[in-house]
């Protein structure tokens, strides 16, 4: 085997003999090094002479913004050249002054009255100018800030079930049930009941309509034997559905499709195809669109005045257009929709949009691209103060959402907001006397409605979603909404006593002087020194056996006294370090049933729930407000 290898030096071309394999490893390593340094300073020169002498990279917005203004001043920006799909959304009117009848509690009597109320549906990602400054964004001014009080029968009153001319005074009264002082009259004859019948029977009518209690009677008793009579007049046949179901309800997300009418005033001559294009859409869908449109239209130009009306079906971010529409001032002209096989087709004239005759407003909201949209706290108080709500009002819708809503997140193009609310007159302006009757909140994939309702035991107004339960937390977790998380519930050592023992609180750090808040709704149990080592030490005893607990307060709130009555989110005390304690803090505990619990890990109870008559004078309330909303003729609307 060694032979067959062989043993001889390797034969060489030049004569030379072979290289060391340590001379070959010592090579490579010095030219790999030495090419690695040559292309990072030819790298470096090239992006240094790239970059003329910058030495840190800019964003295309950074680098736009730093160049010399006369580079970009003639630049401007039409609609054609978006970067971004263009957001699609209708134009209905968004506004609606109504006269609705109320009813209000007067002493014994009820008054119902004709008063305006405003309905309006804002996009809050639209670009609303607020009418005034608005609040910083503040969690502590969120949950603190005071609510206007209802006065003690409320000044809106409830939504009646009918209308009502001006103003009618309604009185209840115990149906008498006892003797009736009031003598008893003699019974009619027979004679006389017929007498009776044929005397006043014409009475009983309303033109051609007969009261049914009259189809009882035969009609022959009481009519000539010469005249037709109709035996069958007054019958009629009631249709019952039978085996009827009822489809639950479809839970609302970005992906769900919904239609749209895309609104494209022409403020020029120009062709259909030209007109999509300037708005956004692909060349191809306008080309397929202009073509089929000018067929039965007789000509692809479009003039000044004109209006084209684009139906889509939007998912998410996809779109798909379904209808086109063109219109002469407000005369439909053609109408082109796609069938089921995706052809277009000629179609129907779609039902006139209010927003067909305000196409060409100028005081109409596009809203922005999606990364120039505000934070969902503006653009509640922008949109809100813009439709003449007021920041009460405004401030009042931002602590009922608190609860379920991101006030530092950013708003989605699809994030809105409805509400229902009394004003002052047909300008739709509210004012400090107006009341808010209903919201209806979506953001993103949540979506929070509720209603306002005044108690008839206790008369106290709250707000309660469809099921009667109040929006409220029932208890905050943190009475500091800005203060910093220092010390959980457990064993721990103390820090002045020095050996391990129970912490039966959570300890809030704030500074010293920072408002403490209520955690609900409850009476005051205890206000005052704790001789135990809490210091100044307020007890709030609260519904269902929970009681919350804050100590080493610097001071007691003035009106905080055994017995009186607080409200969640009102100011209570503020942050100290007294008895003790090593520095300013709330020491806060939650009691529940006499037994201190972890009050960020219990599972707390919902809000205040409606029951018995309560619930069912609410569900009527909701009832009525639901239809009232739904069933708004246009010729109460205003656009805005």
């Amino acid at each position: 085997m060694i032979r067959s290898l062989g043993n001889e030096p390797p034969l060489l071309a030049d004569g030379r003999r072979a290289p060391d394999r340590r001379e070959v490893s010592l090579r490579w390593l010095s030219g790999t090094f030495l090419t690695g340094i040559t292309s990072s300073v030819l790298m470096g020169v090239a992006l240094f002479a790239a970059l003329d002498g910058r030495q840190q990279l800019a964003i295309p917005a950074e680098a736009y913004a730093s160049a010399a203004a006369e580079a970009h001043e003639d630049t401007t920006v039409v609609r054609g050249g978006r970067l971004i799909a263009p957001a699609i959304a209708a134009k209905p009117s968004d506004r609606a002054i109504m006269e609705v009848s109320t009813v209000v509690h007067d002493g014994e009597k009820e008054v119902v009255r004709r008063q305006p109320f405003a309905h309006v549906k804002m996009t809050l990602a639209a670009n609303h100018v607020a009418t005034e400054d608005y609040p910083d964004f503040d969690p502590l001014a969120i949950f603190s800030a005071d609510e206007p009080q209802p006065a003690p029968q409320s000044r809106t009153g409830a939504i009646y079930g009918s209308d009502v001319e001006s103003e009618v005074s309604l009185k209840t009264i115990p149906f008498p049930t006892g003797k009736s002082t009031l003598q008893m009259a003699s019974g009619l004859s027979f004679e006389e009941v017929e007498e009776n019948v044929r005397s006043n029977g014409s009475v009983l009518t309303d033109g051609n309509t007969q009261l049914a209690a009259l189809y009882y009677v035969d009609p022959r008793r009481f009519s000539n034997e010469d005249a037709d009579v109709d035996l069958t007049a007054g019958l009629s046949a009631r249709v019952l559905e039978q085996n009827m179901t009822v489809s639950a309800p479809e839970s609302i997300t970005p992906q769900t499709e919904e239609f749209a009418d895309d609104i494209l005033p022409v403020r020029v001559d120009t062709t259909i195809a030209k007109a999509l294009t300037d708005s956004g859409y692909p060349q191809q869908y306008a080309d397929g669109i202009a073509g089929y449109i000018s067929q039965q239209l007789g000509t692809g130009e479009l003039e000044k005045g004109d209006v084209l009306r684009i139906g889509i079906i939007q998912k998410g971010e996809q779109a798909k257009i379904i209808r086109a529409s063109v219109y002469r001032g407000t005369r439909h002209l053609v109408t082109v929709a796609v069938d089921d096989k995706g052809k277009y087709v000629p179609g129907s004239e779609p039902p006139m949009l209010d927003a067909i005759a305000t196409a060409f407003d100028d005081n109409s909201f596009a809203p922005p691209p999606g990364q120039n949209l505000p934070r969902v706290y503006d653009g509640i108080y922008r949109a809100a103060l813009s439709y003449g709500m007021t920041k009460d009002m405004t401030a009042l819708i931002i602590k009922l959402l608190a609860s379920n809503v991101d006030f530092q997140a950013q708003l989605r193009p699809s994030d809105s907001l409805e509400a229902f609310f009394s004003v002052a007159d047909s300008a739709g302006q509210a004012t400090e006397d107006s009341e808010l009757l209903y919201v209806n909140a979506r953001f993103g994939d949540t979506q929070t409605r509720f209603y306002r309702f005044q108690d008839p035991e206790d008369g106290t107004v709250d707000y309660f979603d469809e099921s009667g339960k109040s929006i409220r937390q029932f208890l905050l977790r943190n009475p500091v909404p800005n203060g910093i998380f220092k010390s959980g519930f457990g064993m721990r050592r103390h820090p002045i006593l020095g050996f391990a023992r129970m912490h039966t609180g959570v300890d809030w750090a704030a500074p010293r002087g920072t408002a403490i808040i209520a955690a609900g709704n409850g009476t005051v149990e205890k206000a005052g020194w704790d001789s135990g080592g809490y210091g100044n030490q307020t007890i709030i005893r609260h519904a269902n056996g929970y009681e919350s607990s804050y100590n080493h307060q610097s001071a007691i709130a003035k009106g905080v006294l055994p017995g009186a009555k607080i409200r969640q989110g009102q100011v209570i005390g503020w942050v100290g370090t007294t008895g003790e304690s090593t520095g300013p803090h709330l020491h806060y505990e939650l009691i529940v049933n006499g037994t201190k619990v972890d009050p960020l890990r219990i599972r707390l109870p919902g809000g205040k729930s409606l029951q018995g008559e309560a619930l069912a004078k609410f569900e009527d309330e909701r009832k009525r407000i639901d239809t009232l909303l739904n069933n708004q003729t246009p010729d109460q609307v205003a656009s805005k």
